[in-house]
């Protein structure tokens, strides 16, 4: 089916009482596994591709486009609605050329620019985006990174006022948040999450919230966080780890003499890289199982 409206996606999530995930994928075969949990579930989902996570000279140099094309075919050949997200890019030459390639969804990274100047060039992507019919999700806040022994020490929480301030003046249609989350949380959950916080925010703006970092977000807090206007949860470290785990493991099982052209690239049972995805497809199932708030 065509791609879904990301705006109109979080609206219905908003609702309907539920959450969309964006399952941030890699290459084909993560976005193919992030799809196929998907469609078992019966939800909509987003994909795309991570600015910030990417070899800049890779991405730059075709990298982008390449993701955008295989994103672009998996989507509209998907059974649920999807939404194709250029996330967290790192410049406003990447939101255009993001545009002009068919992401649906985008957005810069703005974390470290000081209130004004995320103000000033969130604008200027919102207009240019919504020129096009292309959705914007904006951020307030800087996420502390999980990484490097959990220095927790840049981290800067949303501001409520600011928030609806920055929502009105840029017309950003969704809004990412920092309220204890962690970027790249490599293992465990977070602390203390401050909910109240959410809901000072949520009561302030009208637009759906969202959540990066959501590999570390505790289990237990995402229906308290849906109810407090969270719409969309963004997973990264967690597909990430489940493949690579998944592939040491099948390397280890696998026979030395195995035909290459069944353990490499062929889709079949074989398929060393197939097989390592059934984990990132089984990580994205639990956790769609959690953003629709389904009890059984």
């Amino acid at each position: 089916m065509p791609l879904q409206s990301l705006k109109k996606m979080l609206a219905n999530a908003l609702d309907g009482g539920y959450a969309v995930g964006y399952f941030e994928p890699w290459d084909q075969y993560s976005m193919e596994a992030v799809i196929q949990a998907a469609e078992v579930m019966s939800s909509p989902v987003i994909i795309g591709c991570g600015g910030i996570m990417m070899n800049q000279s890779w991405f730059n140099g075709g990298g982008m486009e390449l993701l955008a094309g295989i994103g672009l075919v998996l989507g509209e050949k998907s059974k649920v609605q999807t939404a194709l997200l250029l996330n967290e890019v790192t410049t406003f030459e990447q939101i255009l050329r993001g545009l002009d390639l068919g992401f649906n969804a985008v957005m810069l990274h703005t974390a470290g620019l000081s209130y004004e100047e995320n103000l000033r060039i969130t604008r200027r992507i919102v207009e240019a985006a919504h020129a096009v019919d292309v959705a914007v999700e904006a951020e307030l806040g800087e996420l502390p990174l999980g990484i490097g022994g959990g220095n927790h020490s840049h981290a800067a929480l949303t501001d409520p006022d600011q928030a609806a301030d920055f929502i009105e003046r840029t017309g950003a249609d969704a809004l990412a948040v920092s309220i204890g989350n962690v970027h790249i949380k490599l293992d465990g959950a977070v602390g203390a999450l401050d909910l109240e916080r959410l809901e000072r925010i949520h009561r302030k703006v009208s637009v759906p919230l969202v959540i990066h970092g959501s590999t570390g977000f505790p289990d237990d807090a995402i229906p308290e966080a849906i109810s407090l206007g969270v719409a969309k949860f963004n997973v990264g470290t967690l597909l990430k780890k489940a493949f690579y785990a998944g592939l040491r493991e099948v390397i280890s099982t696998t026979p030395e003499d195995a035909s290459p052209h069944d353990t490499v690239g062929s889709r079949k049972a074989e398929d060393v890289l197939s097989r390592a995805c059934n984990r990132v497809r089984e990580a994205v199932e639990r956790l769609i199982k959690l953003y629709l708030n389904r009890k059984a």
